[in-house]
């Protein structure tokens, strides 16, 4: 009989410290790469289940309504979670501001990668055969939302987020060829 009683409490003790280690809940994360300001559709997120961590902080499965048609607001890699910092429904360009695309050549930007966030500045370059400037070139200071690249010509197209007056300017510029662009640190 006591064989009997060590048994059945030891059996419950395991399962009381395996439920313990292996509390779980329901959480969204990506399916895919999600970049920022793209629209988030239902097949860019599933609910998963993931071990209860206090120093994580996913949105649970329940706000998938929430979130389809909203704006991821940072890049989500493909198996991220999805946190309140990971959409927005704010409107992509914001209020004041505008998005130039710039196609341009291996020789007209860096060969690191470039982010959604990242701060560069396209500079007014001198047209073939033209004189090098003797002071300071015009520049656009601007944010990178995306990048791409055009499989026909092998262009690097950056979208970056101008202010709304200096995107006519900026599309001008860009649309000659003339013009190069410097990745600035993040910390400017």
């Amino acid at each position: 009989m006591a064989a009997v009683v060590v048994t059945a409490l030891g059996c419950l003790l395991g399962a009381w410290a395996w439920n313990a280690t292996t509390s779980t809940e329901e959480v969204l994360a990506a399916t895919k790469t999600i970049h920022r300001g793209e629209v988030i559709a239902a097949d860019d997120i599933r609910r998963i289940r993931i071990s209860d961590d206090p120093a994580l902080e996913p949105l649970p499965a329940s706000a998938y309504d929430e979130i389809v048609g909203q704006r991821a607001a940072l890049d989500i890699s493909a198996g991220g979670l999805i946190t309140t910092e990971s959409t927005t429904g704010a409107p992509m360009p914001p209020e004041g501001k505008s998005i130039v695309g710039i196609s341009l050549t291996p020789a007209q930007v860096p060969a690191l990668p470039m982010h959604g966030g990242d701060k560069v500045r396209i500079i007014v370059t001198p047209a073939a055969n033209g004189d090098a400037p003797s002071g300071a070139p015009q520049f656009t200071a601007a944010e990178v939302v995306d990048t791409a690249i055009d499989e026909t010509t092998g262009n690097t197209v950056v979208n970056v987020l101008v202010p709304y007056a200096d995107a006519s300017v900026l599309a001008a510029r860009a649309a000659t060829g003339n013009v190069a662009l410097i990745l600035d640190s993040g910390a400017q």
